[in-house]
């Protein structure tokens, strides 16, 4: 399995990373740990030193460390309190963050170019998209990231997209307008890959264009998005939907992140 072989991957190489920096970390239980970093007055282990003093420095960003480890019973008690998602090192938001909230990674006309963006754009994390319902009502789901006109979903370990019952995606307004439903992967009586299709509902409702980063080493998502993209009816939103690898973007940005990601990742440029 794709998820369990890099989880084995980034275990290996964030304990040998972390040992090699001098970090404070723990390990999870169980026979692939899990590498965890407290916050600590130097830092923060989990991410590049600049990415982590910029994070800190900006309010709406620093929110996001408020949110707790959804396994966090799988860490040994701390005396810091509450293992947060973004101690983790399999946490994708901490690796959309690593990136984005690096000092001047958008000054690079490359990785601009690469996703279309405009020189003064900003990311915000966790973005209500508040995608329309029937009736009058709007969900109360995230979005991973906001950068200028693009809304980005961020993937790494995670095994899958989440699933959701067939009634429950009926209620989306736009649903059957904009998929072919059809021909969306479903198993029993529920649809697959549910994030994917409630970002592409909210790129539709919003005039937006939506992107999923994943890893290269995943191309079980890669496909997923695949399935789900092929069912998106009108031709002008299916092109502003796109993929993009991690290893793709590494390419675009400054040598210290670059070697960064590879240390503690293994994302290199293909």
């Amino acid at each position: 399995m794709y998820s369990a072989a890099l989880r084995r991957e980034l275990s290996q190489r964030n304990l040998e990373y972390a040992k090699k920096q001098s970090l404070v970390y723990c390990e999870s239980y169980g026979s692939t740990p899990t590498i965890a970093y407290p916050r600590t007055q130097a830092g923060h282990g989990n991410f590049y030193k600049s990415s982590y003093k910029a994070i800190v420095g900006n309010a709406e960003w620093s929110c996001r460390f408020n949110k707790v480890h959804s396994q966090r019973k799988a860490l040994p008690v701390s005396d810091h309190g509450p293992w947060k998602e973004l101690d983790s090192s399999n946490s994708s938001d901490a690796l959309l963050m690593n990136v984005f909230c690096y000092p001047g990674v958008l000054q690079s006309e490359s990785l601009r170019a690469l996703l279309n963006i405009r020189s003064d754009a900003s990311p915000q994390f966790g973005v209500k998209a508040r995608v329309p319902l029937k009736g009058s009502r709007t969900d109360q789901t995230e979005v991973d990231m906001r950068l200028d006109d693009l809304l980005v979903e961020s993937k790494l370990t995670e095994t899958g997209f989440q699933t959701k019952r067939v009634e429950i995606m009926e209620r989306y307004r736009d649903f059957r307008e904009v998929f072919e439903v059809k021909r969306l992967p479903q198993v029993d009586e529920e649809f697959m890959s549910y994030q994917l299709i409630r970002n592409v509902l909210a790129a539709y409702a919003m005039g937006m264009r939506f992107c999923v980063m994943l890893d290269a080493r995943r191309p079980d998502l890669r496909e997923a998005w695949h399935s789900v993209q092929r069912a998106v009816i009108p031709a002008e939103l299916r092109v502003r939907c796109l993929v993009l690898t991690w290893q793709e973007l590494s390419a675009t940005v400054p040598p210290a992140l670059r070697k960064f990601l590879n240390d503690k990742y293994g994302i290199a440029p293909v």
